[in-house]
Order: structure tokens, then sequence, then C-alpha cells
């Protein structure tokens, strides 16, 4: 088969590919770039894609500037014509995602100051956006062919300065100080986050992808939703050129380097041995996949298609913590996208695109002998299914030369189900750290016939729709954009445990006398006790998010551009019912922005940017507070252990036996679904944050730039659940409502409550809510606070076919009295839900947070040697996180400000009781131990390397890339156990011990053919 013949073949089958992904049509906002510059009034300045054939004009304005918006991403030809004829030679112009490629043109056609203009090739590239008051980093997919960045959307936001990743035990990234759950990913314009818990989000391939955009600050209004980063990314396009292209990637386990494990043995303060184990020398996993694309014109110069497929396998094999168990874990998943672009002609457009991230894991577990490698019997089998279709449209269209229309509409659908055979059979059982020994003793056995000990049986399905209509008016010196979007996000989860009586139990040694979460005390002679915990909860809840947008971007002078921006937002948080619960409307975000080119050559700019950004409410508060939640604590005394036979694999395991019941019911945690006046407050306020940056950026001649920016950012208030045990009306049960701590909260008070009469109490939770125990002081909660300070340093040496470089400094702080809507320091991940405000005594202290970093080293290179051979590198090193103490109670209080009996629950203090602490509470003795006052985590640095070697023929595009990633295989800890005590006094002999580290050396192989 010839080249021309295979080439068609494989249109044909994208175009199969394309047909069947129309199927879940929808639309979204185009991502797009722009060019503007100045020239001779009068003048037409002529844009033709060098991919398409697309053409777009428009004339210079009387003050001799000119702009062309709502370009798709890619090389143009830009020309001068004067009264009809072309005048001079033109250029190419390379326009990038989210920015604007400043070209000046003289009288004659050419280039103005040809010296101070960045050429790479024979493409001008935009290094010096004199346009933009934003911070950002485009990335393309030329650049990172060069580098060893793994394929995944948070590996290239990882280049990024500022960018670090958050706590591993749930994920993400934090941008400028922020949480993992304040970030926003777009393709293509559609908004692919998860808005359950905003800590993940949609994504495809990384060779579906033509080019991403970082935004860590400034961003513009058009963009809302989000108070850490923004993710922006365009996907490839077909052009008139028919092409096609194979790419095979493998990550064998063979090439991966042995985790380390850990072994830890302690006693606690009150001479208990405890011991921790993380083992995963055993682990293996590998990795391959072959991707297929083609692409090409449908109808030259009009219609194009690029569509892609890609079949993934994964096989994972992993013992647990203490290496009693063995796992399988197996994943043979199908991706399919496609991108269809019309040019219906020079001043209408519309795209479609529709991908399909769907996949699906099969787990099975055996039990396992660590010393001899031996697998034993089957002990269950487990099922998750994630990803889901996502489609979007947009049609963009110009009406005259000065005014652009944009109407979008796209959908954004994932899924999440975890299911097991014995998940109708089978209770789940964990065994606590301080029945560790005794465990040990008994050789570890099983303790469950339920395959997981951790997961629960989920039936979870989001959907979001996305509307919105985008404009861009010219009027002299003015850009005009405004418009409105509109967000419908609807989850349909129910959650449960395994097992007929629905509830987990974690088996806990004890201390005869020792207070329990329910209040009561251990008896005497019980060493041991089991809490059992049942948590249901379910329903199909909506969201909306509406919001318009003006900005007016104003070219003062032709050197001096000022962005004035407002957004208002709208949020509305509605019940299983559909009743809104959290209704927030007219949340007014201001932002101004300026940029100085102060040479008035494009080469040197000084910028800078003040701005409000709210973040809305995710839906796990819907799910959790409008649905209804059962979350009961039941304690028992352990009786021993019964030898019982797993009713799915026939295997023996051993089964605790519930002895007397240790006290009531701890019901406290329970939300009713009937009545949300005591749940949520009545007036909230949204969470926002402010934003300042200033910044400099020059280049230095055609190949190298710099800059340097500051950054400081403010979250002066949040939104969390918060203990009440006292109101106005005086002492009460506890209650949890959704409110801003230290800020009046309204509810609804009763006669039980003490109140006169029912009706609307407001709680002025900066000196009331909370009542001591034993003292009676009532007091009420810290304001909160979260301030983000940076000072970031950047070079860069622009790719000139033979060597690139780029290196950053980022100097950051990133203090407060808490992280944001997730607690990373309690591994505490459910949004806007987490330990912040369980206690006053949880945010006392104002010090450096999880996420403070504070110095980054971020440096990127490439290097050519010949035609055949090239070589990449990565070097990321950044300082360790605070470590911080956390206690369990503080001065006169007898109620604890966190769990005795588990390390995640209730937060913590800063507070460590140092005399008399098994006495009365009134004679407890505390010292003040505040955020980071135990140090610091250690360096960690990460260095990739790759060589790529090409096929020495011009006609045949082949090449071959070998990456390894962490070449020095540093594992050092990267999350440590911040638990100080377990009682008051009482240290705990773990603290400070690693609960999670840095992955091992792996290396992937590359094999790539465009034809």
């Amino acid at each position: 088969m010839n080249s021309r013949t295979f080439r068609k073949a494989a249109l044909c089958v994208a175009l199969g590919a394309c047909i069947g992904a129309m199927a879940p049509l929808a639309m979204a906002q185009s991502a797009t770039g722009a060019v503007a510059g100045r020239a001779s009034a009068g003048d037409q300045i002529t844009l033709t894609n060098t991919a398409t054939g697309a053409t777009r004009t428009v004339t210079v304005g009387t003050n001799g500037s000119y702009r062309l918006a709502q370009l798709p991403v890619g090389d143009y030809r830009l020309q001068v014509v004067r009264d009809g004829q072309p005048v001079g030679e033109g250029v190419t112009v390379n326009v990038a995602l989210g920015g604007t490629t400043g070209v000046n043109l003289g009288a004659e056609g050419g280039l103005v100051n040809l010296d101070t203009i960045e050429v790479v090739g024979s493409r001008v590239i935009n290094r010096v956006d004199v346009f933009s008051t934003e911070v950002a980093t485009n990335i393309n997919r030329e650049e990172l062919a060069r580098l060893p960045v793994e394929q995944s959307l948070s590996a290239v936001a990882m280049l990024a300065p500022g960018v670090v990743g958050g706590n591993s035990s749930f994920g993400g990234m934090s941008f400028g100080g922020s949480s993992v759950a304040e970030n926003s990913v777009f393709i293509n314009g559609l908004n692919v986050t998860d808005f359950y818990r905003r800590q993940s989000f949609s994504t495809a391939p990384f060779a579906f992808f033509e080019e991403f955009q970082v935004k860590t600050g400034g961003y513009s209004v058009e963009f809302g939703r989000s108070t850490g980063g923004v993710i922006n990314a365009v996907t490839r396009s077909g052009s008139n050129e028919l092409r096609g292209g194979l790419e095979f990637t493998f990550e064998p386990s063979a090439l991966a380097s042995t985790k380390e494990d850990h072994y830890f043995n302690a006693v606690d303060g009150d001479g208990v041995p405890v011991s921790a184990t993380y083992r995963g020398s055993h682990d293996r996993a590998s990795f391959i996949k072959a991707n297929a694309w083609a692409s090409g014109p449908l109808i030259k110069d009009r219609l194009f298609l690029f569509a892609m497929y890609e079949q993934r396998q994964n096989d994972a094999g992993f013992t647990n913590s203490a290496g009693s168990s063995w796992s399988d874990g197996e994943s043979s998943d199908g991706f399919w996208g496609a991108k269809l672009d019309w040019n219906i002609n020079d001043d209408h457009r519309l795209e479609l695109l529709a991908f399909s991230d769907e996949a699906e894991t099969n787990t099975a577990v055996q039990t396992y002998d660590f010393a001899t490698r031996q697998k034993g019997v089957l002990t269950g089998e487990t099922t998750s299914q994630s990803g889901g279709t996502n489609g979007s449209a947009t049609y963009i269209g110009r009406f005259g030369e000065n005014f652009t229309a944009k109407a979008m509409y796209g959908i954004n659908r994932t899924r999440g189900l975890a299911f097991s055979p014995a998940d109708e059979l089978c209770s789940q059982v964990l065994v606590d750290s301080t029945y560790n020994a005794r465990w040990v003793a008994m050789g570890r056995p099983a303790v469950s016939c339920h395959p997981s000990t951790s997961s629960s049986v989920v039936d979870h399905h989001d959907e979001r729709k996305v509307g919105r209509l985008d404009f861009e008016w010219a009027l002299g010196d003015h850009l005009l954009r405004f418009g409105v979007d509109s967000e419908e996000m609807t989850t349909d989860r129910t959650t449960r445990y395994p097992g007929e009586p629905m509830m987990r139990y974690t088996v806990f040694g004890a201390t005869p006398g020792a207070i329990l979460d329910n209040g009561a005390t251990v008896p005497a002679g019980v060493d041991a006790i089991v809490m059992g915990r049942r948590r249901i909860d379910g329903g199909v809840f909506e969201t909306t998010a509406n919001a318009y947008y003006l900005e007016d971007i104003w070219n003062v002078t032709p050197s001096l551009v000022l962005n004035l921006g407002l957004r208002v937002d709208n949020f509305d948080n509605k019940t299983a019912s559909g009743e809104s619960f959290i209704k927030m409307d007219n949340l007014v975000s201001p932002r101004v922005g300026f940029s100085w080119d102060m040479k008035d050559d494009g080469t040197t700019k000084v910028f800078g940017n003040l701005g409000r950004y709210y973040l809305p409410v995710t839906n796990i508060i819907n799910y959790n507070f409008a649905g209804g939640l059962i979350d009961e604590r039941t304690f028992y005394a352990l009786s021993g252990w019964n030898p019982s036979t797993n009713p799915i694999t026939g295997a023996s395991y051993m089964q605790p036996v519930l002895g007397a019941q240790i006290g009531p019911v701890d019901d406290s945690f329970n939300l009713p679904v009937d009545d949300l006046r005591q749940s949520v407050d009545r007036d909230m306020d949204a969470v926002y944050q402010d934003e300042l940056i200033l910044g400099f950026q020059q280049m230095i001649n055609q190949a190298w730039s710099w800059g340097v920016n500051a950054t400081y950012r403010r979250m002066p208030n949040a939104m969390d659940d918060i203990r009440i045990n006292h109101t106005p009306c005086g002492p009460t049960s506890t209650l949890w409502p959704i409110g801003n701590p230290g800020d009046p909260l309204t509810i609804w008070g009763t006669t039980a409550m003490g109140c006169a009469q029912d009706g609307w109490i407001t709680i002025d939770t900066s000196s009331d809510g909370y009542i001591k125990g034993g003292s009676g002081e009532v007091i009420g909660y810290s304001d909160p606070k979260r301030t983000y300070t940076a000072v970031e340093f950047q070079i860069d040496r622009a790719w000139d076919d033979k060597w690139a470089f780029n290196a950053s400094y980022l100097w950051s702080k990133s203090e407060g009295n808490h992280e944001g809507p997730v607690n990373s320091d309690t591994n505490y991940g459910d949004t806007g839900m987490v330990q912040h405000w369980d206690h006053p005594a949880n945010n006392e202290d104002y010090g450096p947070l999880f996420n403070d970093r504070r110095h980054q080293i971020k440096l990127r290179g490439a290097y050519k040697l010949n035609e055949m051979w090239s070589f990449g590198s990565t070097l990321t090193a950044q300082s360790g996180g605070p470590i911080t103490a956390l206690g369990v109670a503080w001065p006169n209080d007898s109620l604890g400000a966190a769990s005795f009996v588990t390390e995640g629950s209730g937060g913590g203090s800063f507070w460590h009781c140092v005399q008399n602490c098994s006495g009365n509470w009134s004679q407890r003795v505390f010292e003040y131990s505040g955020r980071g006052d135990f140090g610091r985590m250690p360096w960690t640095y990460d260095w990739g390397a790759s060589v790529t070697w090409t096929l020495p023929a011009p006609e045949t595009d082949l090449r071959i890339r070998f990456s390894v990633y962490n070449l020095l295989n540093e594992q050092e800890v990267i999350n440590q156990r911040a638990r100080y005590e377990k009682g008051p006094g009482v240290t705990r002999g773990l603290f400070g011990t690693g609960t999670r580290w840095q992955s091992p050396r792996y290396a992937q192989l590359v094999l790539t053919w465009n034809f």
C-alpha cells in the first residue's frame, strides 16, 4: 500500500470515529489567540492560516493600531494590503493559546525593529506579550516532545512556577498557595473540572492536545469559579494536508526501581508499644498504550477532521501496607476523540469536539506471605469505573471588521462506581495502629471477608451542562469584551458501607478509664474496643452557576494598555427535592490590570493586576447537607476473634467478636433531611480571594528573555461546617451548621435549645458558639486568614532548532490558620467539610500551611546534537513543607479538641499538656506549639532525562524517545503523621513518622511514526 492510499484509509477510519463521536453532541467555548500591533492607518492586514487556508482581514485604524481576535492557535501568514495590492513579502506569525502576538509593521509592509522581535525559524513568536496582564506559562506539543514530561495535564501544569503537588493522600495540585480543591481545567473552552470535590478533572491522551496554557494568576474576567489556577488546553485540529500517525508508549515494570519499605516501632506516652509498616518493595506495575490518529480535509479549505483512538493496558500488582495481601489490578480501556472544524466562510466558523475517557479497573485480592512472596487464596474482587463522555461545539462569527460573537454549549460527564460481589455479605474490618502489635502476634490474619478495608459501595454520576455567549467589539482605542455563561451541575450519588448492617468496624487498643468520643468510659478489664461506624447517604442534587462579565481593554497610548473588568457570579445549590438551600447572588469581582510597553517596541513590559475571585460551593455539600446523612458511631468491647469462612472465596479469616456496647450510639454527626434551618446559615457569604500581581518582562535578544513578578493573595473568609454547642439561648446539643466561621451565623432556634420561642437566632461566631466543658467559658472562633506572598524569577531561551532552556526560582510564603476547603494536615479531603472548625482550638494558630514550599527551583532544557540524536531534561527542587504537632486538648476545657481514639478525626489543637495531664482538666498545664514549630520536611528533588533518536530520512517522521523519571531515585518523605498526642499529655510514639514518599525511578519508551 502506498503512502497516499494509506493516508486515505486512515482518514476513513478517523471519519468513522468522528461520526460515532458526534453522538453526544454538545458545544463549548473555543480556545483561541490573537494578533495585534501597529501599522500604517488605512492599510489592510490579512492573516491566512497556513494549515487551513482560512483568511481574516482587518483595516488599520486611524490611530495606527489593529487587532485580529478569536484565532485558532497555529501559524499564519500575515500580509499588508494597500489599495488592493500586497505590500512587502509578508511574515509567518505564530498565534499562541490565550495570548496576543504583537507584530508592528512599517510603511513598506515589513517588520519594524526586526532586531528586537523574536523570530524563530521563519516565525514571529510571542515572547513578551505586551497586551497581557496575567501570569501564564504556555507550552506546545513540539516543546513537550523534546522533554521528559509525563503524559498528563498535571505533569504539564507542574512545569509552571508556583505549582506544587498537593497532599499525595488525595492528589491534586496547589497553585500559588491554594488548596488542591480551588483550580479549574478547560479543554477547548469546556470546563471539565470535577464539581463534586474539585480535586480532579476529565482528561484526554497527551497526543490529543496541541497546546497548553497554565494560568497561575491575574486571569481575565472571562474565567471564574477558581481561587487557585487554571489549566487551559486546546486539542489538535485537521488541516488541508492529509496526515496520520501511530504512537506506542511502554512503561515496563522491569525498568522501574523498587519502592523502599518502611518500618516504625515506638512506644506511646502511656507505655503502649505501637508500630506502623509500609511495604511496597514487591509492588510492580506495567503500562502500554497504542495510539492511532488521522487528520485532513473533508472539503479543502472548508471542512477538517482530526480523530484519534487509543487503547491502554494497565497491569499492577501490589501489597497492602502490612504486606499481608496481594492485589492484582487490571484495566484495558479505549479512548476515542474527534475534532471537526468547519470554516463556513472567512467570517463564520463551527467547531465540534467529542471524546470519552471512560475507564474500568478490576482488582483481585489474595492473601500473601511477604517473606516467601507466595500468593495464597483469593479473598475477593472489586471493580471501579470512572470517566465519561464529553462534547463541545462552538460557533464563532465575525460581523464586519470590529464585532465578533461566539456561542457555545457543552456537556461534561463523569462517573465513579465501586462494587464487589462481597458487598451484600461482608462488612469491612480495620485494625488501628494501637492494636497493631497484638494483630502482628496473631500472624496478621485477614479480619474480614470483604476484599476492601476502606472503600464504600458507591454509585456516582456527575453531569455538567454549559452554555455561554461571548462578544468582542473594537471601538477605536477600546476593545469591549462581554458575555454570559451558565453551568448546570447535577450529581446522582448513593454511598453506604458494605455488609448487612452497613457498618464498618475498626479495632482499637484501649486503656480502662479512657474517655471515648461518645463520652463513655472504657470499662475496667477492657483493653481493646471495636468502633462500628454506620454511614448512609444519597440522592440527586443540582447546582447552578451563572455569571456575566464586561471587560474594556483600553489602549490609553500606543504603549500603555489598561484592562478594566467586572464579573458577577451567582451560585445556587439545591436539595434533593430541588429547593435552594445555599444561594449567593451578585458576587462582584472587579479586576484591573495594566501593561506598559516601556520601549514601545514590544521587547520590555511592566505589568500588574488587581482582582477578586470567587469559589463556588461543591456538590459534596449538597450531598452531605441537603440529602440527609446517617453517620453514627457505636463502641463495643472486643470479646476475641472467631475463625470464619469467606462466603465468596471459601478462605478462612478471623472475625472480631463484638462484646458489650460501651455507652450510647454517638449520633451527633447525623444530618436530618427534612429541615435545613439548623444545618445551613441563612445569610452565608461566598468564599473569595483577592490578588495583587506586579511584574517585569524583557527580551535580552532574539533568543533570550527574562522576567520577575511578585504576587500577594489573601483569602479573608471561609465556608465550612462549624461545631456549635452554645447559642445566645444557652448551651445546646452539638450542631454542625455550614457557615462562615468568625462571622455571624443565623440558624433556627427552638425552645428545646433554651430559646424563649422558636425563631431565627444569630450567633456571633467570633465570640460565641462554643462553651468549654467544665469551666463553662463561652468563646468563638478565630477569624479565617490565608495569605500567599511570592517572588518569581524566570529566564528563558527559545528553541532555535539547536537548543532551548528555561529556569525559574520562586520564593514564597503560604501562611494562615486554614488551608482552604480541604485539610491536608490530617488527610481530610471532603471539600468544605473538614476539621478546621470542629473546635476553636483547631484554628487558633496563624503560621505556615501544608502547601508552603518556601523555595522552588524548576529547570527544563533540550539540546539537538544532530539530525539523529537529541536530549532533554527537567529538574524540580523544592524545600519541604512544615511539620506541625497537633495536640488533643487545650486549657480550661474538659472536652477534647480532637479525637482521643483516631488520628484523623477532629483536627487537633496547638497546645500540648505537660503537667497534671491525667488529673482534673482544671489542673492541667499546657505549652503552646504553633504551626511548623517542629521544623520542615526534607527538600525533594525530581530529575528527569530523555534521549530521542530520529530516523535520518527527510520523507519519514519516525522517532523513539527514552525517558527516565526521578533519575536519582529519590524517595524522600512527603507526608508525615501530625498528631502529637492521643490523650492529654500522652504522646503518640509514631508522631513525625512518614506516611507517603516520592515515587521511585521509572522509565518510559515512546515510539512515534507520523506520516
